[in-house]
């Protein structure tokens, strides 16, 4: 773990007494729950009792929550037994980990290359073996971003399916933020979901809807219709991932789906007109009662994202909030005529480790911040459910992500894409080559 810099808060000595008591249970023959003595990992925006809880910010020292989220104690419920808290960036504001608190995450498969964020802990941690499963939270693409980089599984449940509270991520990304699992198989990542998916009173996003089995079966994929975007008719994307997606899509047709290409594409300034309004004022709100002093040991990058947040206005809040709602019927449209859509996870692969983001892809010139990502974000705005699964490596050896979305609540038919898919295409097999 140490080599990527994946770990903010380590909890061993309680990991190795919890171990002790399941190997106990396990030679008893009576092992207490679904996870019994299975190691997950917990992002540092989701809250351990009696654990520091930084979430990346400098502010946040000394600060240790009494309560677990409400998916720690469903893990632990099942017999989970959580290592340690893993990094973010700071209240989760940007596509990368790194942050004052912990310093620059790096990705397993090459350590001058950056992990993606804001899970970027808990990504580089599965696909390092630090654990077969961890806990992230996505508000712009923070789990399929650094799970695309890094080579593993990460799936963002519809929103409101899995409950946040308590804990940082509903504050920082009021309406955007989703919790969900990553890990290194489809099967694991829909058993993590089928543990931490449930109804919460203190989540006002909340969704009641009862316990659900995710059911992961390999089939063919004869009779679905799947919509494939390469750019959403506007972004750059880098030539390599465009090819693996290709290979991907042609993939899918060989498990015998009905390809629907270029079905999605959308106004070009989505990005300013309807994301940053909604999410930088979001992230302003979550600390409207600190002032810059409050905030002087913060990134400098996290600090202008604070103050475009407070300036823009409750009418420019709102207006983005009605483009908003266009943007989700025109999905609505989509999925009357498709069972699911892909697309590349991330418009590159990863970059350098410390850097933002990309300013330039393919000799276009792109947001630094979020324009390299430009298929994750609009997700997030919509509500919807998506996943990344491996689909390729780049001539480096980086490894590449197809990204699968459906309609809401329909988690199961993302998973059986992603089944069927890594039964074609397995990908467990692949290692990063860690010294």
């Amino acid at each position: 773990m140490r080599c990527c810099n994946v770990v903010v808060t380590p909890t061993y000595e309680q990991a190795r007494a919890a171990a002790d008591r399941a190997t106990e249970a396990w030679r008893a023959g009576q092992p207490q729950g679904r996870l019994a003595g299975v190691p997950v990992t917990i992002k540092d925006l989701v809250f351990v009792a009696g654990v520091p809880a930084f979430g990346g910010a400098p502010c946040n020292r000394g600060f240790i929550p009494d309560a677990n989220a409400a998916v720690v104690a469903a893990l632990e419920t099942e017999g989970a037994i959580v290592t340690c808290k893993t990094t973010t960036c700071e209240s989760g504001y940007k596509l990368t980990a790194d942050s004052p608190v912990s310093g620059i995450t790096r990705n397993p498969w090459n350590k001058a290359r950056t992990s993606g964020g804001s899970s970027g802990g808990a990504a580089a941690a599965v696909a390092a073996g630090c654990g077969p499963l961890a806990i992230g939270t996505d508000g712009v693409g923070s789990i399929r971003v650094p799970s695309s980089f890094c080579g593993v599984v990460g799936l963002k449940p519809t929103f409101g399916l899995v409950p946040r509270s308590p804990g940082f991520s509903p504050p920082s990304w009021a309406s955007l933020a989703h919790t969900g699992p990553i890990a290194r198989t489809v099967a694991d990542a829909a058993l993590l979901l089928e543990v931490i998916a449930a109804h919460d009173l203190r989540d006002a996003a909340s969704l009641p809807v009862a316990s659900r089995r995710f059911t992961v079966a390999p089939d063919r994929l004869d009779g679905l219709k799947i919509g494939t975007s390469v750019d959403f008719g506007y972004a750059a994307v880098d030539p390599q991932v465009r090819d693996a997606f290709e290979a991907a899509s042609a993939t899918l047709a060989t498990l015998g789906a009905e390809i629907m290409p270029d079905c999605a594409r959308f106004a070009p300034d989505m990005l300013e007109r309807i994301l940053k309004p909604i999410a930088y004022t979001e992230q302003a709100a979550a600390v409207a009662n600190r002032d810059f002093i409050a905030l002087s040991a913060s990134d400098e990058d996290y600090r202008e994202v604070i103050a475009k947040g407070r300036s823009y206005s409750g009418t420019d809040y709102v207006e983005a909030s009605y483009r908003r709602a266009g943007l989700r019927a025109s999905f609505l449209e989509l999925f009357g005529k498709v069972d699911a859509l892909v697309t590349p996870t991330v418009a590159v692969t990863a970059f350098r480790a410390g850097a933002v983001g990309v300013d330039q892809i393919a000799g276009c010139a792109v947001d630094r911040h979020l324009g390299w990502s430009p298929f994750s974000w609009p997700i997030n705005l919509t509500g919807l459910p998506a996943a990344t699964i491996p689909c390729g490596f780049d001539d480096s050896g980086l490894p590449i992500g197809l990204q699968i979305v459906a309609t809401w609540l329909d988690e199961d038919l993302i998973l059986r894409i992603a089944a069927a898919f890594e039964r074609a295409r397995p990908w467990v097999q692949f290692r990063p080559p860690l010294s």
